[in-house]
């Protein structure tokens, strides 16, 4: 893999609570537009890593929260990344679904980048998300959302 060509391997949540909303952080993308758009939890897998146990570690590094996950990916998703201060070209992300009660995320374990990149967190119905005005990622989250309703 070359500096122009590096895969990025994440591990993100959807984490819903009874009544189908989800838990989305406001984060800034790795571009010098300053975007910033509606993320699930979650992050890089560190090397030795599954995708679970990441999975699992950046629920608590991000929320402050350990709960319990679904063991199998509800979803995959291979991506171009075009953010020009990106260190990586290309993503592999698996989405794991949580289902819990609603709480409120602690920053207590957030790294200094994302206590930079991170500027607020809400809890979304999949209608709020489809007629807002706010950017979020990825553009298929609404689908993911309501197949997860689903497994309630």
């Amino acid at each position: 893999m070359t500096a122009a060509d590096r895969l990025r391997l994440t591990s993100r949540l959807v984490v819903m609570d009874p009544d189908g909303a989800v838990l989305l952080f406001n984060t800034a993308a790795p571009d010098s537009s300053g975007f910033t758009r509606w993320i699930t939890p979650g992050g890089g897998v560190d090397p030795g890593e599954s995708h679970l146990v990441a999975a699992q570690r950046e629920l608590f590094e991000e929320t402050g929260h350990t709960l319990a996950i679904s063991p199998e990916p509800v979803w995959t998703y291979d991506f171009e990344v075009a953010w020009d201060q990106a260190d990586h070209n290309r993503g592999y992300a698996e989405y794991f679904f949580v289902h819990a009660q609603r709480f409120e995320p602690v920053s207590t374990f957030w790294t200094a980048e994302e206590h930079v990149d991170v500027t607020g967190w809400h809890w979304f119905g999949v209608e709020e998300l489809e007629v807002g005005i706010d950017p979020f990622e990825p553009v298929y989250l609404p689908t993911l959302i309501r197949e997860c309703h689903a497994l309630l």
